[in-house]
């Protein structure tokens, strides 16, 4: 099964909660918006830059979008470009990585 990779950058302190908890249910503007937003690598340095600017306390995980068991959907937000967002929680098992972010 081929690999597909898309990125999501988050709070450290948020990381380690779902770390504790045993999945990631998202942020607070996840929760607003009703999905876990994502990014592909080509967007993630936009989303860093329009996001996440100035920020030290930032992890960025790294996912296996084939181990997903909740719905992911290639939706427009910026300028029409697509972009993933899951529909659930995101497992621990579908993380490849977690690493400090810093831009």
């Amino acid at each position: 099964m081929e690999t597909k990779l898309i990125y999501k950058i988050c709070a450290r302190a948020e990381w380690s909660a779902a770390l504790a908890a045993g999945s990631y249910t998202g942020s607070a503007d996840d929760a607003r918006d009703g999905f876990i937003h994502f990014s592909t690598a080509a967007q993630l340095e936009a989303t860093a830059a329009k996001y996440f600017a100035g920020r030290a306390d930032l992890v960025l995980l790294e996912v296996d979008a084939t181990q997903l068991r909740s719905p992911l959907r290639f939706e427009p937000s910026r300028g029409g470009e697509l972009f993933p967002h899951l529909y659930g929680v995101l497992p621990l098992h579908a993380v490849l990585s977690s690493k400090p972010f810093a831009r």
